[in-house]
């Protein structure tokens, strides 16, 4: 029987030869020596990019996870690469520490969500990749790499973001903080109000996002801050609750779409305001059961209210069959080689389409839009670019391809999609 992988959304499939999941660190080097090639790394499949696709070998992580060791006074802590974020919350819950900032999907693996940039929201809060203060790779040539904040800067920038394509990450440190609680409130207000209210609103909080609803003309606006309060109770999600109702309407009345949007703002009207204290590992993550493909572009933050306004004309002019909210967030700059958030403060816009359906035409459709304005694309969301395009948003990628080649010198790591992305023959 053939080896299948597929990510999470199905829109990626692999059948290499071999599916491996080492459960230590000499028998992931005697793969990387010995294993079919090209050799890729698997998270947990919420990527909608190729990154994973291979003819040869796929490695699963997932034995590879738990806490190593922790500081508690430099609240830090060494974590495998393949420990998953939901279970990562609660460890480090437990040794009195948390994570910055997140976004809102605790299933990837970290490893994953370090090689990928994935990142919450929040002008002063940087990507997890921000995080690292020590990495172990192991590189293409079989062997255990460690490189420190301290020493090996230049490095750390260099494969902190690393597409599974600088070696395979298999422990890091992580520079956290002591637990907290966050108040969280949600409220809608008019498109038009948040788009022109855009910097305000994203600046006055420690960590903001808002998702505007396609046909609506309205956002739901998402607001965390400290609080030293006592918890209270997190009200019941109602994401998938509301999904179902704007795919039933998107089904129903695509091409009515002024009826579609007064019925979505009466059931928008339905929604309670919310408001409530919890432990930072109680707020951040959404139960996320209506799978979905997403494109998500980094664009320079004061872009972002136009490049929106522009997607939102397309989508309700061209493409009725989108139903899915669009979520607005921000990222604070840093300096990692290939990060999108490259010495600038950023604004990342995301758009989503059902995996039932084909989402190809509305990505390609939009896609003109993010990179007209500067975008940076997200590295394991949908885009299209190659290395020509992708060496003109990154000053430091021919140093990054440096690095690359000196810790993969025989392309163990480089699959088909990975050569037409970094350029390499």
């Amino acid at each position: 029987m053939s080896n299948i992988w597929s990510n999470w959304s199905g829109f990626v499939s692999a059948e290499p030869k071999l599916i491996a999941s080492p459960g230590d660190a000499g028998e992931l080097g005697d793969l990387v020596r010995t294993a079919p090639g090209p050799v890729r790394v698997a998270g947990a499949g919420h990527s909608f990019t190729p990154l994973v696709k291979s003819r040869g070998t796929i490695l699963s992580l997932e034995r590879l996870e738990g806490l190593v060791s922790h500081d508690a006074q430099k609240h830090q802590a060494r974590v495998r690469a393949g420990t998953r974020l939901g279970a990562l919350m609660g460890i480090l819950q437990g040794i009195g520490q948390g994570l910055p900032n997140m976004g809102d999907i605790d299933r990837q693996a970290i490893g994953g969500a370090l090689g990928t940039a994935t990142h919450g929201s929040g002008p002063t809060l940087g990507a997890y990749h921000t995080q690292l203060e020590t990495v172990r790779i192991i590189d293409g040539l079989g062997k255990v790499r460690d490189f420190k904040r301290a020493g090996d800067q230049d490095m750390i920038h260099a494969i902190g973001v690393a597409l599974g394509a600088f070696g395979v990450l298999t422990e890091v440190t992580l520079n956290n903080i002591a637990t907290y609680r966050l108040r969280r409130r949600k409220w809608v207000l008019p498109i038009t109000e948040m788009l022109r209210e855009f910097e305000t609103m994203m600046a006055a909080h420690r960590s903001a996002e808002f998702y505007y609803i396609p046909f609506s003309g309205y956002a739901q606006f998402i607001a965390s801050d400290l609080s030293g309060a006592a918890p209270t109770a997190r009200p019941p999600e109602e994401d998938e609750s509301g999904l179902r109702t704007l795919r039933r309407l998107r089904t129903s009345l695509a091409w009515l779409p002024s009826l579609r949007g007064r019925l979505i703002l009466g059931a928008i009207a339905k929604l309670p305001a919310e408001d409530y204290v919890q432990d930072w590992l109680n707020v951040y993550a959404s139960d996320r059961q209506t799978k979905f493909n997403e494109m998500e572009y980094h664009l320079p933050f004061e872009e972002g209210p136009k490049a929106l306004a522009e997607i939102i004309e397309l989508t309700e002019k061209r493409f009725p069959e989108v139903y899915f909210p669009m979520e607005v967030r921000s990222v604070a700059p840093d300096q990692f080689w290939l990060s999108p958030f490259y010495n600038r403060l950023t604004c990342s816009i995301a758009i989503h389409h059902d995996a039932a359906n084909d989402p190809l035409p509305f990505m390609r459709a939009a896609e003109p839009i993010f990179r007209r304005y500067g975008g940076r694309p997200h590295w394991g969301k949908m885009h299209s670019l190659k290395a020509a395009d992708l060496k003109k948003l990154y000053p430091r990628w021919d140093d990054a391809m440096a690095v690359r080649r000196d810790v993969d010198p025989q392309n163990r790591f480089v699959s088909p999609y990975m050569a037409g992305l970094f350029g390499i023959e």
